[in-house]
């Protein structure tokens, strides 16, 4: 009689290298039936953008675990159906996984797990995703953290680094398995083909190719230039990769502290960068331990801010038409790429929360919808720590000046008249207010506002009075501290 397979079910760990699931399945010493389940049921259906990702991950998954004698089978519907289906089919009776966090994909994975082990089959879950798994990382009352700074030196504390792997050379497949057609799943967009735009390689490959244009070369000035959109290999890029499973964070830490030991990198910028993975972890704990905060402020009161309904400024905002040339170039590059740099999300998603004021879920469904690197747990954590309304936010009277940020940190202007050409021809003196440039300036520039580029859908000025006046209604506070940075 034939050994029966082990079920390895692939979801956001789409990866050979460091991937705890696999190395226990292969520990069986049993042949490997590796399977990803599309089943957009039971949690938020994905976004366009993450769609597109997913398609090239799996075909690059698939290639990869060819190389190595297996394959990938594909299966869509119910997740619990489908491993039911595969069960009677091969008479497997183990199944392996990375666990998701999420508190949907946390309770469905339990679900799965109570009625498998009903039916005589064991489950066996392991954190292929973060550095500690929630509940891991609490404070001194045994409650979850809810200010970043002592989470983070918890969570280095806590954490313990596991021996990096590769993966069994081969992995035995049954061979008469069937799998969907990944063609047949329709990830990719129909016409129009709107990704032309996007510069990316997903897979376990191409996240391997990130990280090392990064490190050591991006990190040694990242502290330095991560602020500034236009400079070229400061940002890491890896974001996308990591929601995905591509990679391990262990990896990515690693290679930055070696770097560090090394001498290649200082020891600071390697810290800044271990930190910036840190606030994806603390994103990914809180959402754990609140799972209200997909919907609501973590900080109830703020659900009581008048929001205004506006669907000309939101699409206006969507499209990069607002007349704030920083904003509007954020919301481009979005657009074209499926990303946007760090420090220009804070400013899109100050302008629209605070000048327009408006719902701040109604950006995070957009982001969801449009980026490559659409993280549940981040995603709304992000959002609302710009809102002021999350854990360890930002102060709602913080206000973002879209004119001083672009000067600031686009100072040359190159972020803005890549993204913004009609603008290209502008001095630096005008560019991020073209409003202000004299009007023989503008007429030398080709531009009539209004026509060529929009005039500001809201005066800065009046915008921030708006919203500190909404604040008000809210805590009673409303204090006047507008960053004008």
């Amino acid at each position: 009689m034939a050994t029966k397979p082990v079920i390895l079910w692939f979801r956001r760990d789409l990866r050979l290298h460091d991937n705890p699931a696999l190395n226990h399945a292969a520990e069986t010493g049993r042949p490997i039936l590796p399977v990803y389940i599309l089943d957009e049921h039971f949690e938020r259906p994905m976004g366009a953008a993450s769609r597109w990702w997913l398609d090239k991950s799996l075909r690059a998954l698939d290639a990869a675990l060819q190389d190595r004698g297996s394959r990938l089978i594909l299966r869509k519907g119910n997740a619990l159906t489908q491993l039911q289906a595969l069960i009677a089919e091969t008479g497997a009776d183990v199944v392996f996984m990375n666990r998701l966090f999420e508190p949907e994909a946390f309770e469905h994975d339990a679900e799965i797990a109570h009625t498998l082990k009903a039916d005589g089959v064991e489950c066996h879950g392991f954190n292929g995703a973060l550095l500690c798994r929630p509940g891991d990382v609490l404070n001194g009352s045994g409650q979850p953290y809810k200010v970043f700074t002592p989470f983070l030196r918890a969570l280095l504390a806590t954490a313990e680094a596991p021996a990096h792997t590769t993966g069994p050379r081969q992995i035995q497949t049954p061979k008469t398995v069937q799998s969907d057609d990944l063609d047949g799943w329709k990830l990719h967009p129909q016409r129009p083909d709107w990704s032309n735009g996007f510069d990316w390689t997903p897979g376990e490959g191409g996240a391997s190719q990130a990280l090392s244009r990064f490190i050591p070369s991006g990190l040694k000035t990242y502290a330095k230039d991560r602020d500034f959109p236009d400079r070229q290999g400061a940002n890491s890029r890896l974001s996308p990769h990591l929601h995905w499973g591509e990679i391990s964070p262990w990896r990515a830490i690693d290679r930055a502290q070696q770097a560090a030991k090394d001498g290649k990198v200082s020891s600071a910028e390697s810290d800044k960068f271990v930190a910036e993975i840190g606030w994806r972890e603390f994103s990914a704990h809180l959402l754990h331990h609140f799972p209200y905060i997909a919907e609501r402020a973590f900080r109830p009161e703020y659900d009581a801010m008048p929001w205004r309904k506006d669907d000309a400024s939101l699409k206006a905002w969507r499209q990069g038409r607002t007349g704030y040339p920083l904003v509007d170039a954020g919301m481009r590059q979005l657009w074209t790429t499926g990303w946007m740099h760090n420090r220009v999300r804070m400013v899109v998603a100050s302008f629209l929360i605070k000048h327009l004021l408006i719902d701040w879920r109604e950006g995070e469904a957009w982001f969801w919808d449009t980026l490559v690197d659409a993280d549940r747990a981040s995603n709304v954590q992000n959002w609302q720590w710009v809102a002021g309304s999350g854990a360890d936010a930002s102060p709602f009277f913080r206000i973002f000046n879209p004119i001083t940020q672009g000067e600031k940190f686009d100072p040359d202007g190159g972020y803005v008249r890549r993204w913004v050409p009609e603008l290209r021809r502008l001095p630096d003196r005008c560019l991020q207010s073209p409003w202000t440039a004299p009007a023989e300036v503008l007429r030398d520039a080709g531009i009539v506002l209004g026509r060529d580029y929009p005039k500001p859908i809201v005066e800065h000025e009046k915008g921030r009075a708006r919203a500190l006046a909404a604040l008000k209604t809210v805590s009673g506070r409303g204090d006047d501290h507008s960053d004008r940075d």
